[in-house]
């Protein structure tokens, strides 16, 4: 099982607590726990990205064992300590502002 935390706001919407848990199938990447997500959970639909680019929405960050995986490619494999959950992926609201 993968370990996903998501944000305030999508938690509201998913009526989730602070992390979740999808099975995935095949190589776990970006796409493999977001398709997941959301087919557990079909309300974060297009929330966390484009119903038709699949890009991921702005003000949204991705992050797993410290690292900022935002601009990495959706299909690289994730960390071993995501796929063992040893570690969450972590779906971030970013700050914006002055």
């Amino acid at each position: 099982m993968i370990r996903v935390m998501i944000p305030v706001h999508l938690r509201r919407i998913a009526g989730s607590g602070k992390e979740v848990t999808v099975q995935v199938e095949g190589p776990v990447t970006q796409r493999s726990v977001l398709d997941a997500l959301e087919a557990n959970y079909p309300m974060l639909r297009g929330t966390i990205r484009d119903h038709t680019t699949q890009q991921r929405r702005p003000f949204l960050r991705f992050f797993a064992c410290g690292e900022d995986l935002t601009h990495e490619s959706p299909d690289a494999p994730l960390p071993d300590a995501v796929v063992t959950g040893a570690e969450p992926f972590m779906v971030v609201g970013a700050m914006a502002g002055g």
